[in-house]
């Protein structure tokens, strides 16, 4: 199944707190032999490698932007900062940001405006703890996520973001979502926003996060509103990296 036009897939790698320069020249080289025509590819390694890439084969993502303009904040990068990088992307509402470092619905949001505002692609993750999926209050916990980002900005946000959903549970632990469980839960995304603007809804690119490599990214890749992977552990192995978006180009 081919996805609609406006919906070119997207595979970004999230390299976390990992990777070194010897990683940077590596997936460099291995990506320097393709040319993905049907398929954007992002690599988002720590904040202190954004510029050491050298004419980059994909575009490059930070895993993080401050809410915040500038000031004593030591540790902190405001997304000005982030624009005279060559940073296209920006992942905010990560679940290890919001578990590890509290970040609430509200703080996401507006870190997604900073983002829009400066004229970069905020990749906004939502997602859930097994405990929440199990509790059957799985869509009210997606809607309110959601919902917070729309009450900041509004829906025609969502024109200008990929939203990134990612169950907790899949995370680093070797467990997927089958192909059906990321489909239900992508198009509850869709027609949750659609319930504000049915146009943005088709067009917003949705990518599934949690533990996608090689093996399983066509399957969920190919699902009507799968339109893409957040990419962890398997980032960190530009091989694989490199399949999962040869994986993505065929669907194209």
């Amino acid at each position: 199944m081919n996805k609609p036009q406006k919906r070119k897939i997207l595979v970004a790698g999230n390299w976390k707190m990992n990777g070194n320069l010897a990683l940077i020249d590596s997936m460099s080289q291995t990506f320097a032999t393709q040319d993905f025509k049907h398929v954007d590819v992002v690599v988002c390694p720590p904040a202190v490698y954004l510029s050491s890439f050298n004419e980059p084969d994909f575009a490059i993502g930070a895993q993080n932007v401050s809410h915040l303009d500038g000031g004593a904040y030591t540790g902190e990068v405001s997304i000005s900062m982030l624009s005279e990088l060559p940073v296209k992307y920006v992942i905010v509402g990560h679940s290890e940001r919001r578990e590890y470092f509290n970040e609430s619905n509200e703080l996401i949001a507006e870190k997604v405006y900073k983002i829009l505002e400066c004229g970069l692609t905020p990749i906004f993750c939502i997602g859930e703890s097994e405990q929440i999926r199990e509790s059957g209050k799985l869509f009210g916990f997606l809607a309110e996520q959601l919902d917070a980002v729309i009450n900041r900005i509004g829906i025609q946000a969502f024109n200008q973001l990929i939203v990134a959903y990612e169950p907790i549970w899949a995370i680093g632990t070797g467990k997927t979502a089958t192909p059906e469980q990321a489909q239900e839960v992508h198009h509850f995304i869709r027609e949750h926003l659609a319930g504000h603007d049915a146009n943005t809804a088709s067009g917003v690119r949705i990518l599934y996060g949690g533990s996608v490599n090689a093996a399983s990214a066509s399957a969920l890749f190919s699902q009507p509103d799968v339109d893409g992977g957040l990419v962890g552990g398997a980032s960190l192995k530009p091989t694989e990296f490199v399949n999962i978006c040869l994986a993505a180009e065929q669907l194209g």
